[in-house]
């Protein structure tokens, strides 16, 4: 049953959804406010997840929901000018760049994009006005609000986000870089919601970027709906680098049909509470889908991942690695499931995840599992939770090097397995750099760094000499 705080919680949201309801279905289609308030009937029903539900057994979300929120259903960061307040330092990474803004679409000449290749980008809410029926057509249909409140939640308020389109044979050279910002003075709820679409035999590379830009409270609670169609490849990659006073949620939803291909990679390196959920649907034969994660957690911070492989037809391929390294006091949660149908014979599906905790006080939760009704597969699973092999502690420090060095050298050693698996060099080389700079404790927020470590230009200091 909900606790007092959560259907505190619960009925604030609703009695603000009944207040704003003309505001927040202002820019939908007749179809998606109907989804709306199915949405909104499933989680007037089930509110926010409880402690008592399997999949959020070791993560509690009460603490999060005793904080007076501010929303904002009229786009009042619209006029602001997002290159004053935030530049991307990934060099030499050509990408078609685009940001959210406080959960909007910010945009300097046009909220939505046709290029000369039909590819369509930009604001979901323009798209909804643009193109109804493309909309129409794949929103709401993978995303389960049935049993996932929070999905629920966010289809009762979503507003504005990401839309991408890519036709049918198209390949987009350039990767989308999608910036999500929280830069508010007070304590915000965000609920951004992305559609991405690759069509038959098109290619799509999305590198997706949570950031913070002040150290203040915020909530996150984000879906995207991405679809694959026959032969599509899509290249997904989540870095992660929030606030320690920031929650993030996300909802991801994977829809797959023949032959296509799904690389994920998912890097946390920093935040206060992160539950990424991915829910993979193999939903026609020959599919190939590949997910990675890296998850780096000091203090008290809490890292989840949660993971869903529906394999639906024969001859599918599904890979789950997960990587973590927690100080401090941190808690990581792992929960990977793979589902084998009766019709999805000569399956391969294989699941790994391990962990490094570096105190006594850092907990990991891990529950790699199997669910197999089919008899000609090939599935494993395993976890691992241990400390640095004190044996190469011991080889390293005997050529000289201290304990400090070795250590580092070790934890870098085993995260770079799932750095690697990023296809992209200039943002392979940077995430490397990041995690290394997190595992030496040097990295918060990086953006605000006044040293500009990677700027190309250098570095000055104005120093008043009197002062000495």
């Amino acid at each position: 049953m909900d606790n007092i705080q959560t259907t505190l919680a619960k009925d604030k949201l609703l009695a603000l959804f009944a207040r704003e309801e003309e505001a927040i279905t202002a820019f939908s289609t007749p179809l998606v406010n109907r989804i709306r308030q199915h949405a909104l009937s499933r989680f007037r029903q089930n509110g926010f997840p409880a402690t008592s539900k399997e999949s959020w057994r070791f993560t509690d979300l009460t603490p999060l929901l005793n904080t007076e929120f501010t929303f904002d259903f009229s786009n009042q960061s619209r006029s602001m000018d997002i290159e004053k307040i935030f530049t991307c330092d990934v060099y030499d990474l050509d990408t078609f760049s685009i940001t959210l803004l406080n959960g909007w679409f910010v945009y300097k000449n046009a909220p939505l994009t046709k290029l000369d290749n039909g590819t369509i980008i930009g604001s979901l809410a323009k798209a909804m006005e643009l193109y109804p029926e493309l909309v129409d057509q794949y929103f709401g249909k993978t995303a389960k609000t049935e049993e996932h409140e929070m999905a629920a939640l966010n289809g009762a308020f979503v507003q504005d986000g990401l839309f991408i389109h890519v036709p049918d044979g198209v390949c987009m050279e350039k990767p989308v870089q999608l910036i999500n910002i929280v830069d508010a003075q007070q304590p915000v709820f965000l609920q951004p919601r992305h559609l991405i679409i690759a069509g038959k035999n098109a290619c799509l590379t999305l590198v997706h970027c949570d950031h913070s830009l002040t150290h203040n409270v915020s909530f996150t609670n984000t879906v995207a709906e991405i679809f694959a169609e026959e032969n599509a490849v899509i290249d997904h990659y989540k870095i992660q680098n929030k606030g320690r006073n920031s929650a993030l949620v996300t909802n991801t939803y994977f829809h797959q049909k023949r032959s296509s291909k799904v690389t994920s990679n998912i890097i946390t390196l920093n935040g206060g509470f992160t539950k990424n959920i991915v829910d993979v649907t193999l939903a026609e034969p020959d599919t190939i889908s590949e997910h990675y994660g890296l998850y780096l957690a000091d203090s008290n911070q809490h890292v989840d991942n949660q993971l869903y492989i529906d394999h639906l037809a024969q001859n599918c391929h599904s890979n789950q690695l997960f990587k973590g390294i927690l100080d401090d006091e941190a808690k990581a949660v792992f929960s990977g499931k793979v589902m084998v149908r009766p019709q999805a014979q000569k399956t391969r599906a294989y699941q790994n995840n391990r962990n490094i905790l570096l105190t006594d006080d850092a907990k990991v939760n891990t529950q790699p599992h199997l669910e197999i009704y089919a008899d000609d597969v090939k599935c494993s699973h395993g976890a691992t939770v241990g400390q640095l092999d004190p044996e190469a502690m011991f080889y390293l420090r005997s050529r000289g090097l201290c304990e400090r060095t070795a250590r580092q050298m070790m934890m870098i050693a085993f995260a770079s397995e799932v750095v690697q698996k990023i296809s992209i060099e200039p943002l392979r080389d940077r995430i490397h750099d990041l995690v290394e700079k997190r595992l030496k404790g040097e990295l918060s927020i990086c953006d605000q760094c006044v040293l500009h470590c990677n700027s190309k230009e250098p570095t000055t200091f104005n120093i008043d000499l009197s002062k000495l």
